[in-house]
């Protein structure tokens, strides 16, 4: 059955957030903020891990430039918060857990949506049905958010939304989307979506204050501009 593995993964990322809500209502501040902090240098190696799979990194520095400048002048970080506290005024009271719960859905939404094994697992399964790249995704996505909730409350499971939307298209443009997909290609992709992962775990550091969502047109500029080098 086509889009199982997304139907899976959306689950995944929704339980997990039940679980982190549960959770987070046992846990004093102190342990609150100490798991935040891990889990947000976690996220910043794993960008680091996925950046380096870069074989050019003149595409990574061009793609992120481009795609933020498109990102910037389309306001996509605004767009994706005004539907966050859109949805956030619809399920909680106050302006201040609204917030909250946009700054929830959008940081996890880009976080899950970003990475090659998204594009990969959706690909295989629209094309011959092989759920296993996204079953496994589902498992990590699960684990990720219970954690994600813990800390940054449940517009996490909103990004169960995102996810959906997302590889569900891709899943249904499978046919077309396979005659371009190259190594090449995803190792670009990866490491375009890499730096903009880590940038998602400095911004929960208090490091860095990066709109990470006007980064996200950097995804297709990695393609072409992948596709134009090679």
């Amino acid at each position: 059955m086509p889009g199982l593995g997304t139907i899976a993964n959306s689950g995944a990322i929704i339980i997990g957030a039940i679980c982190g809500l549960l959770l987070k209502k046992g846990l004093p501040e102190k342990w609150q903020e100490t798991m935040m902090n891990s889990i947000a240098l976690c996220i910043v190696i794993i960008g680091i891990q996925m950046a380096l799979k870069t074989t050019n990194i003149m595409i990574t520095i061009f793609s992120l430039v481009i795609g933020g400048v498109l990102g910037e002048i389309l306001d996509i970080e605004g767009l994706m918060n005004k539907i966050g506290l859109w949805m956030g005024n619809k399920l909680v009271h106050g302006e201040g857990a609204a917030t909250v719960l946009a700054k929830g859905f959008v940081n996890a939404s880009i976080l899950f949506c970003s990475g090659a094994m998204a594009v990969v697992g959706s690909i295989q399964d629209g094309l011959v049905g092989d759920h296993a790249t996204l079953f496994a995704k589902a498992t990590l996505d699960g684990l990720i958010s219970i954690i994600l909730t813990a800390n940054l409350g449940i517009g996490v499971a909103l990004s169960a939304i995102s996810v959906g939307f997302y590889q569900g298209s891709i899943t249904m443009m499978a046919g077309a989307v396979d005659s371009i997909i190259t190594k090449e290609l995803l190792a670009e992709l990866t490491a375009t979506g890499g730096v903009m992962i880590m940038a998602i775990g400095t911004n929960m550091l208090n490091v860095t204050k990066v709109r990470i969502g006007n980064l996200l047109p950097s995804i297709v500029a990695a393609v072409i501009l992948a596709k134009f080098f090679a």
